[in-house]
This record gives C-alpha cells, structure tokens and sequence, in this order.
C-alpha cells in the first residue's frame, strides 16, 4: 500500500474527444490528485484485430503519469469483449436463466469458456509485459465487478454435476439432501441430472447459485496467478467488488461470495455509489466500508465512488467533501472517482465525472481540489486507522437465496422486499444510532472478539454455525436475532423440529405459526415508541420458553402475543426481532436492548454522525458529521483533542459547530 492517503480518479485518455493528456495531467496534480486507474475498460482498443496488439496510448499515459508523479493501477480489461471476439466464438455469449445474451452490453459472455480464457490469458500477458517498466504503477485490478453472469451453458452445468459429485459423492445422498423425492425429481444417476433452469427445487437452485459464486472465485483467483508472474513484490492486487444494486450501491452481492473471492487478491477494493443531494444519509457509506474492511480485516481502495455521477446525484456544496471523509472515517486508504471526464457518447454518457462535458474545471474541481489539498495534509493522522468496533453483523449468501426462493410474502405473491432490506434495516438503525459494526461471514465460528453478534436474517445455516452462535451467547456473548433465523440448514431444507431449531435455547422461545401482518401494530409498556409502528411484511406468533417479551403485537387477533423478547441464558443473553416493523419502531426498540446486550448507545443521533479510529501513531481521531442541510452543534464526546482541519484545540464537552453538510476531525492524544 503507499504512504499516503490515495486520492484519483478512473482516466480514459481512449473516450477523450480530443488529445488533452499533458493539460489533463497538469489538472490532476494542481487539485491534488496523486493516483490514477487505467486500461480496465477497452480490450478493443489494446488488441482491435485479433492477435493485433497497441499499447502506445496507455504507454504515452503512464508515462505523462511517471512525469507528474501520479500514481497508476492498471486494470486487465477483461470485462467486456472485442466484437472480433464475440464473432470467433458465437457461443462466448452467456446462456442464462432468461435465454442467451446479445452482443453489445459489458460483462455478459461465460467466464468458463476455454476460447474467453485463452484470449482474455494473452491480453492480461501482455498488457503485463506492457507497463512492467513503469515505477509509477503501484498496483492491478483484476477485472471489473465481476460475476458468474448467470452463465447456464452446456459446459457450465457439466461442471456443476461435477461439483456436487465432489460434494455429495452418491445421487442417492444428493437425493437426500436436497430432497428431490418431491414431485419425482430424484436422480438414478448422475447423467440424469436436468437442465438447473427448470428446477423447482430450491435446495438445488440454491446449489447452483453458490457453484455460480464458486466460478467467480475461481476466475480471480487464475487471473491473480498470471499477474503474480509479472508484478513486483512492492505491487498490490485489488479488485472492485460491488454491492447489490438498487439504483445504487444498497446491499450484500448475491452474485459473488465476497470473503472467498478476496483471497484473489492483496488489499479489498469496493465500488461505492450512493443517493446524493437531499437523500445523501451516509448509510451506504457505513455499510460498503464495514463489509469491505471485513475481506482483509485491514484497510481497503475505494476504486469506484461518484464525482457528479447520474441524474439527481449532483453533490450539493459540501456534499463531496463530506463522502470523502466518510469514506476514510469507515477504514479507507483510498477514494478515486469514476470517472475523471464526463463521456460524449454511448451508455454512460450521462454519469459525469470529476469534470463537466465542456472538460473545464468547474465546481465540483474545486471542491475536490480542496479534497485533495486536505488529504495531503492530514494523510500522516488518517493513514492505517485501526477500527475496534463492538459490534457484528453475520452476512449470509445462501440465506439470501434462499429469501429470493422463498419470500417473506403470501405464496405466489410479488416480493416487496429481499434479503438486502433486512440487512440494511438493522444496519441503517444501527448507523442512526452511531452503533458501528464489523460485518462477518456466516462461515465464521469464533464471535468472542465482539460483544454483540447481530443475525439479519439467517434463513439458512448448519447445524455447526448455529451450535456456535449457542455457545457464544451461554460463555457470555450477546445476540440479537431477526426473524426467520435459523429456519433451514445449509441446503434450504427446512428443520423439522420446533423453530428456530438450535437456537430455541438461546432465545427461550418457539413457534409454529407465522403470517403476513395486516394492519397489525407494535405495542410496549417498556420501550417508547413513535405512535403507530406498523408491523410490515412478516410477523412470527412465538410461544415464551423463559424469554420475556418487550414488546408484544397490537391486533384484534394477534393481540398481545410477543414480537420482540429478552433471554438471559448462561453468562450472556439474546434478544429476538419476531417480526420487521417500521425502522423509526426500530430505533426505539435497539436503543432500549442494546445496553441490555452490553452495547452502549452513544447520545448522538442521526443526522450527526461519530464515527472513531486509532491511527498509526496511537492516537484517537474523531469524526463528527453533519449530514443534512442545518448547522448541528455536536459536544466533543472525548478531550482535550486538537481539531486537524483548523488546528483549534478543544477541551472535553466543548461544543464544535458544524456548517451544513461540515466535516470535523479531532485527534486525541489517549486511543
């Protein structure tokens, strides 16, 4: 990693409608900037004729780079094909679940086909032997966003019967497991395996997701073996790995098994794009930052974030600022714009980047230009912040399919929410209340280091997982679980005792009922809560087994039975979320149990946000900010500290002001 907080942005001198590299260089470094990722993006512009190689336009930009002491990553650009390619090969196109792909978009050919490897090897080859002279390149990205793209071809349902042989060994215990006896979907042989697409099985629908997710992993991992042949040992691998998207960055990815995929690379990238102007709350930030500092436990590149970006995302004044810092505030090293001009043509034409189309310095220069001077500055105070948080959240893939299978809606019905909601509905609460968290894979089995493990929405889970979650809570750890936890194994078969099977102990409690709330409210005696917390989308009817209920439902059925409750069990304890309600119920509910399961929730509330680190010299460092339109005044929670943007000393409880959309950073001398 370098020595100094990165700050860039994607450039592409091959869209620039004109020649401009020495007057783009000089803009670069005058506004700070000290890193700049290339060559990910334009296989066609590297090799246009097959076997027909030109790197002289990416050799002219790294060596303007070297020149203007700008840092480079260099991206293998083996996201989107060659059209010769696409026509040599008419079956590279991915076969999906909704039928085979076209030509034209990025990122929709098998990643499994032998004639895509052998290209995309040569390419990456000798793209690497192309910039190995260039000092200035301190790292490479592996690809682009990566996924399986739905790919359902001959040769990939091959090789996922070659999966779970290795997985299963028998047709008989891949019976079993999956249950296939249903509607006489048992297999008498291996060759008897169906196309998956006609599957109505959704423990075997969920095999294929994670085969699928297998690919991905896969793939990196046999692009980082060429790079590795190539790269300096002062040279790290990244990849930008992104989130669910709902219009922007919004949840846990499907698609890829982020914590296996990591071990492809050196350092976690992420691509992080989320609602700006008045919908601008931070949450994204958190949330993208938490799960990628999870990949290595360690700093991390956000390669990707927006400059200006889509219609309705252009910053307000501060804004751009204050995602900087936020970004660094959740473990950053790095924030580099996508992209550094805007495009005059095709798809992307209207995500703007750092400049404008008129390709002048405009306001959002500026404001970064300010980014940039105060990075510089403050990079030996908010280099390798070390976070301690106290809080984990479990992710889990196969829970995630198996919400998309089977969703928290009447039978047949349209889904309104999936697996993302229910993650970010504790999370985003979490973050209101300026409780920050690590996030964690659900293949962990050590929680100890945390007082407090959150499960969202552990739909599926061995036997082995959830004995751990026991343990932890009867050796003193806390938990707080959500509905539907712990309600099938690891292969989407659902436990046929009493639920939430192995975690009935922990919780003191049971059910057999569910149903969809209609117009059924939250209702407590312990807890304040807003008036009328509506109960939405799925509510559990537990029966007690020591636990206490906090609160209960508010129906003319329903009344009264509990829909959050509190167990003491063993030296610790565990609280459980029966039902999804409205997030202001939710609020209110976490800021009562948290203290219960030793957590303790700050005074601070949403829109000022606190986040806090140890830097590299032992030093505490504080981030207040503002995240909305008005002035907060926020008391400085520890002191004396030392204000870094201003150099202002401050003793404990005194009040710091903060502008609309401001950012503070203090630093105190005691962690």
């Amino acid at each position: 990693m370098a020595d100094k907080l990165l700050y860039g942005a994607a450039y592409y001198a091959e869209y620039m409608p004109e020649e401009r590299l020495e007057k783009d260089m000089d803009l670069l470094t005058a506004a700070g900037f000290n890193l700049i990722r290339v060559a990910e993006s334009t296989w066609s512009t590297w090799e246009p004729r097959e076997g027909e190689f030109d790197f002289s336009l990416l050799e002219r930009v790294l060596e303007a780079a070297q020149a203007h002491g700008l840092s480079v990553i260099v991206g293998t650009p083996t996201y989107a094909l060659p059209p010769w390619l696409a026509r040599k090969y008419p079956d590279i196109l991915s076969d999906t679940h909704s039928g085979p792909c076209r030509y034209g978009p990025r990122q929709n050919f098998d990643i499994t086909h032998p004639g895509y490897r052998y290209h995309a090897e040569r390419i990456i080859r000798r793209l690497m032997e192309a910039v190995q002279g260039y000092r200035c390149v301190i790292g490479f990205q592996l690809d682009n966003e990566t996924k399986p793209y739905d790919t359902c071809s001959p040769r990939a349902q091959e090789m996922f019967r070659d999966w779970l042989r290795e997985r299963f060994g028998t047709v008989e215990a891949l019976n079993r497991a999956m249950g296939l006896a249903y509607w006489s979907n048992s297999l008498g042989s291996w060759d008897d395996l169906p196309d998956v697409r006609g599957t109505i099985n959704g423990s075997l629908g969920a095999e294929y997701a994670a085969f699928q997710r297998h690919l991905v992993t896969e793939f990196l991992l046999w692009q980082r073996s060429i790079v590795d042949e190539y790269r300096r040992p002062d040279q790290f691998v990244t990849h930008n790995f992104d989130f669910e998207w709902r219009g922007s960055s919004f949840g846990h990815q499907p698609e890829v098994d982020h914590f296996d995929a990591a071990r492809a690379v050196t350092v976690a990238g992420c691509d992080i794009y989320h609602p700006s102007e008045s919908g601008l709350t931070g949450a994204e930030i958190a949330f993208g930052g938490a799960s990628t500092r999870a990949l290595k436990r360690s700093g991390y590149l956000v390669l990707e974030t927006q400059a200006q970006g889509l219609l309705g995302w252009l910053p307000y004044p501060g804004q751009l600022r204050l995602q900087a810092f936020s970004h660094i505030a959740a473990g950053a090293e790095c924030v580099e714009y996508w992209h550094w001009h805007s495009i005059h043509n095709a798809l992307e034409s209207y995500w703007k980047g750092v400049l404008s189309h008129d390709m002048t310095p405009g306001e959002t220069y500026r404001e970064a230009a300010v980014i940039g001077r105060e990075f510089r500055q403050l990079s030996p105070h908010l280099l390798h912040l070390q976070k301690k948080n106290r809080v984990a959240v479990m992710v889990s893939s196969r829970s995630h399919t198996g919400l998309d299978w089977f969703p928290t809606c009447r039978l047949g019905g349209t889904p309104d929410k999936g697996y993302s909601d229910y993650l970010r509905w504790l999370c985003d609460s979490l973050y209101r209340l300026n409780v920050e968290y690590d996030i964690v894979s659900d293949s962990q089995r050590d929680f100890s280091a945390y007082d407090l493990l959150v499960l969202p929405y552990l739909y599926s889970a061995g036997e082995d997982l959830l004995q751990a979650v026991d343990d932890y809570v009867r050796g003193g750890g806390h938990l707080l679980a959500a509905f539907r936890s712990g309600f099938s194994d690891e292969h989407l078969k659902i436990y046929h005792d009493a639920q939430p099977h192995l975690l009935t102990k922990c919780l003191g409690l049971t059910y057999d009922r569910f149903t969809v709330p209609v117009e059924v409210e939250l209702a407590s005696d312990r807890i304040p809560l807003p008036d009328h917390v509506a109960v939405t989308d799925w509510m559990e009817l537990p029966e007690l087994r020591g636990a206490e209920a906090l609160c209960t439902y508010r129906h003319p059925v329903w009344d009264g039975i509990p829909a959050v409750t509190l167990h003491r069990y063993g030296a610790g304890a565990a609280a459980y979320l029966a039902a999804c309600f409205e997030p202001g119920g939710l609020d209110a509910v976490l800021e009562h149990l948290l203290p219960e399961l030793g957590v303790p929730v700050p005074e601070a509330r949403f829109p000022l946000i606190v986040r806090r680190a140890v830097n590299s010299r032992g030093r505490g460092i504080t981030f207040l900010f503002n995240y909305s339109v008005s002035p907060l005044t926020a008391s400085i929670p520890h002191g004396p500290a030392r204000s870094l943007l201003d150099g202002r000393s401050l003793d404990r409880d005194e009040p710091a002001d903060l502008a609309p959309w401001g950012v503070s950073i203090l630093e105190t001398e005691e962690p």
